[in-house]
């Protein structure tokens, strides 16, 4: 496997002939606390109940990015490639086989979340690495990995593309308005409420004004914050996000089985970056937030149109909906 930049989108992507992997199924599930074959653990959580552990990082037993060694990148050609160099974890987000977040317990739920915000931080401690993400693809057609409730963490030597958008785009509305261009979304947001969906305590979900795909929905802090582990790390902080994170996903639920969720947080500022300007104002301009993105099975085929994104429901309407599933 190895990495290589598309020179026309400046886009990373990482290939190589790999070997085809079948998805765990329960009778070979890794992930239980009864396996047979454990992973290699990285960190655990404390269990609530007097189990083995709530929740755990182990390292993907397929992973992508490998922690050993330097980038080495070197072109070739025109064209630029370095190695893989990063770190793949599974994120093991209950001991139990059928517990997943949207049916978990508020407190289990906190839990992964603060193991998250862990690895992240203990992750960025590492120069080499420019940005952590967490995902998480739930479903057959969002392939899904392991039947085991799990996300997946990534840490590589570059920022995913879609990030840098964001994090230009958030720089040049800061250098204009001397504010944060989310905390101004979500201003808005909250004082018209049409395409809020629910909040709770610090947190806010809504509907972005220009969705991707039908029923799109952010989860963010209402107050600004740049880092997602600053924000869950602090005390009692992660209950609330446990609760609205929890709440969200059994409204997608409602909508469809099937969806992608990504987290977007700051890149490693604990080294920071002496050619990116953007790098210097990231805790003033940036906002973390976690993006879910259902997959509609019969609309699949009109999410894009000339690179244009389309997707027949509005965002009030989605919210509209969401906001009237009952929740216990």
């Amino acid at each position: 496997m190895e990495l290589r930049k598309d020179p026309i989108t400046r886009s990373w992507v990482i290939t190589g002939d790999d070997v085809e992997v079948e998805p765990e199924g329960r009778d070979s599930c890794p992930y239980c606390p009864d396996a047979l074959r454990s992973p290699h653990v990285i960190s655990s959580m404390p269990s609530l109940d007097g189990g083995p552990w709530s929740a755990r990082a182990v390292v993907h037993p397929h992973a992508l990015y490998h922690i050993e060694g330097d980038p080495l990148r070197q072109g070739d050609g025109l064209y630029d490639k370095m190695r893989p160099v990063g770190a793949h974890e599974v994120l093991i987000e209950n001991p139990r086989h059928d517990r997943h977040l949207w049916v978990a317990t508020d407190a289990e739920v906190a839990q992964f979340l603060v193991l998250t915000g862990q690895r992240i931080q203990d992750l960025k401690k590492d120069r080499r690495l420019k940005y952590v993400t967490v995902f998480k693809n739930h479903g057959t057609v969002a392939g899904q990995e392991a039947d085991h409730p799990t996300s997946q963490l990534t840490a590589t030597t570059f920022v995913p593309r879609r990030v840098l958008y964001e994090l230009r785009s958030g720089k040049e509305y800061f250098t204009q308005k001397e504010r944060c261009v989310f905390c101004d979304i979500l201003a808005q947001e909250e004082q018209q409420g049409v395409r809020v969906v629910e909040s709770r305590g610090d947190y806010i979900a809504v509907c972005p004004y220009a969705p991707r795909v039908p029923y799109e929905t952010w989860i963010m802090p209402r107050n600004h914050e740049a880092s997602f582990e600053r924000s869950v790390l602090r005390g009692g902080s992660a209950r609330d996000l446990a609760v609205l994170l929890r709440r969200t996903l059994q409204r997608i639920r409602t909508i469809t089985e099937n969806f992608h969720m990504v987290l977007h947080s700051s890149p490693n500022t604990m080294h920071r970056s002496d050619v990116l300007d953007y790098w210097k104002t990231i805790d003033d301009d940036y906002h973390w937030h976690i993006e879910i993105l259902p997959i509609l099975e019969k609309k699949a085929k009109s999410y894009s149109f000339k690179e244009v994104y389309f997707t027949p429901v509005t965002s009030e309407s989605a919210a509209s909906r969401l906001r009237a599933v009952s929740i216990p």
